[in-house]
């Protein structure tokens, strides 16, 4: 039982972690990245899904200023430039033949600011979502107390345990976070 509640509490805290790095890859850093159109809402075939869950195209990096999209069936390649288009992102768009190019314009100072605002603001969700299971960790581990399946020392040495891994989750978080803030600010 004492490795289940460890076991939860790292799934718990991996997948927030995951989300978080998610959203960090939405954020522009002047240079090329495929999240940045994958979350992109398409409108195709009469319904609209992101341009990464409807497997619609290949999409990757040319080069430090460009993404590459590539529809699977061309019939939609208008459907995925004018999605990008209405996403309001500021990017730059070219079709060209069978493939979208999108350029990435180059980050002003004061923009690249509000982006590591955007940062702190996304790191203290992330670090939101840890204590909340962090939370659900200890209610778990006190029920088993009240359920008298657990001893005293066995609830002290699982909330050390579980603290623990909250405060590696919260490391890696700022970790990335300061990464990403250097990302962002290296011209």
């Amino acid at each position: 039982m004492d490795g289940q509640i460890s076991q939860k509490t790292k799934t718990r805290m991996q997948k927030a972690y995951e989300v978080l790095k998610d959203d960090f890859g939405t954020v522009k850093t002047g240079k090329a990245n495929p999240q940045l159109v994958e979350n992109i809402v398409i409108n195709a075939y009469g319904g609209s899904t992101r341009l990464k869950v409807m497997e619609l195209a290949t999409i990757h990096t040319q080069d430090a200023q460009t993404i590459l999209i590539t529809p699977f069936d061309q019939s939609v390649l208008g459907d995925i430039e004018r999605g990008i288009s209405e996403s309001q992102m500021g990017l730059g768009l070219a079709v060209d033949g069978a493939n979208i190019r999108v350029t990435i314009p180059p980050l002003t100072q004061e923009r690249r600011e509000e982006f590591v605002k955007l940062i702190h603001k996304k790191t203290e969700n992330g670090k939101i979502m840890i204590r909340q299971a962090r939370a659900e960790s200890k209610d778990e581990i006190e029920k088993l107390k009240k359920e008298g399946h657990i001893s005293e020392d066995d609830v002290e040495r699982l909330e050390k345990e579980v603290q623990k891994i909250t405060d590696e989750y919260i490391a890696k978080i700022d970790e990335t976070s300061k990464l990403k803030e250097k990302e962002l600010l290296t011209v």
